[in-house]
């Protein structure tokens, strides 16, 4: 089997995919922007080969990149990249190699557009906000009058909080459709509530192989915007509603041999057409592996390796790796320099000491997301999650 694997020196822990892939018997062949000189070790030892590009979203460059690796290796039999930046990239060189394993170009309307995703929402029978596209201010004006203030609005076609905010009032739309940049725009109705992902790798026929959850009490959104503490944590097991929705949303959005990363809200206030507090609606479909140290953080808190997982998902279509039976939750907890703490460091660590898996200082790219220091705990339950959380984060009035 050839596999190529765009990026997998970014982000860091991707060298786990390659490594796994290797192990099984695949050929695995890198592209990424990154010199071979400067990637690690463990990511050169799991590569056959690995083709240099300055630029990833040069397109010409990958086509020459992905017909070397065709000259010299033979057909390719997969393509892939999970990441949420290159995948209309991915699913382009797909179709210009007839690699069949993935998602084409005409599939992507309705995985990247925001607002393409509410009919197959729809269509799962998973309640969603109203939204609508920022095309003027007076059609938002009308939507306003709907459903009332605040509102999101967010690019059309994005990752993660990445140009999202709240509006609150008509001083503040206004300024929006005034300065807002020329891409596509979205508005949607404001719910509140905790995300909670529905993390899932799914075999050939849409039907998942291994499953978790994770909650993310703050929005990444506001956690940028008011420069709040990052804390999220990985549940031992998937509640039965979430997992009825993850699997309806996989057959709806026609998903298939892919690690994917869908987004819920469940209700911290009742809200009219969409539930009671507790339930949960629909947010957004990511076609790829969470992001930041969620693929750690599952790991722990089900005893497993999902890059193994995964692996067997594209060689053998199914799990190999059996379940342990052991887990637990999982929980991040991020802290900023300009915050005073209540607790210091060390105590942190005596505290925790059986607990703490991973504490580390994060790179500058991830300061504004994360925090400039992390603490990772396995914990038996919600309450020794919420004390540990509360512990690193508690701030010196």
């Amino acid at each position: 089997m050839n596999f190529i694997f765009v990026s997998p020196q970014f982000p860091h822990v991707y060298w786990n995919f390659c490594d796994r892939l290797k192990k099984k018997g695949v050929n695995v062949l890198g592209i990424g922007d990154t010199p071979y000189d400067q990637l690690t070790r463990e990511m050169r030892e799991a590569l056959t080969e690995y083709y240099f590009v300055p630029a990833l979203d040069d397109y010409d460059q990958m086509l020459r990149a992905v017909g070397f690796f065709t000259f010299k290796y033979g057909r390719i039999d997969w393509l892939e990249s999970n990441n949420e930046h290159w995948l209309m990239n991915d699913a382009r060189l797909r179709t210009d190699f007839n690699i069949r394993t993935g998602w084409q170009s005409a599939d992507m309307e309705h995985i990247k557009s925001k607002s393409a995703m509410k009919a197959y929402y729809q269509k799962a029978g998973i309640p969603t906000a109203r939204l609508v596209r920022a095309t003027t201010l007076s059609a938002a004006e009308d939507f306003l009058d709907t459903v009332g203030y605040p509102v999101i609005v967010k690019p059309d076609v994005g990752a993660g909080a990445t140009g999202a905010y709240r509006i609150d009032t008509h001083d503040e739309l206004r300024h929006f459709f005034a300065s807002k940049p020329d891409v596509t725009y979205v508005i949607e109705e404001f719910v509140a509530g905790d995300i909670c992902s529905y993390d899932a790798i799914v075999d050939a026929d849409a039907n998942p192989i291994f499953e978790s959850m994770t909650v993310w009490p703050p929005t990444v959104m506001d956690i940028v915007l008011y420069q709040l503490d990052l804390s999220y944590y990985t549940v031992p097991t998937v509640p039965d509603t979430v997992k009825r929705m993850g699997r309806a949303a996989l057959k709806a959005f026609r998903v298939h041999s892919r690690f994917v990363h869908f987004e819920f809200f469940r209700l911290t206030e009742a809200k009219a057409g969409l539930g009671a507090v507790g339930d949960y609606v629909g947010l957004e479909v990511n076609m790829r592996p969470a992001g930041g140290y969620t693929m750690d953080m599952t790991n722990f808190a089900h005893s497993t390796d999902v890059y193994e997982i995964w692996a067997d998902m594209i060689t053998a279509n199914r799990r190999l790796l059996p379940d342990c039976g052991v887990h637990c939750c999982c929980a991040y907890a991020g802290r900023r320099d300009f915050h005073r703490y209540v607790h210091t460091h060390e105590e942190i660590l005596s505290r925790y000491a059986d607990s703490i898996v991973m504490c580390e200082r994060l790179p500058e790219v991830m300061w504004p997301q994360m925090g400039n220091q992390m603490y990772m705990a396995k914990l038996r339950d919600q309450e020794e999650t919420d004390a540990f959380i509360r512990f690193v984060q508690e701030r010196v009035k």
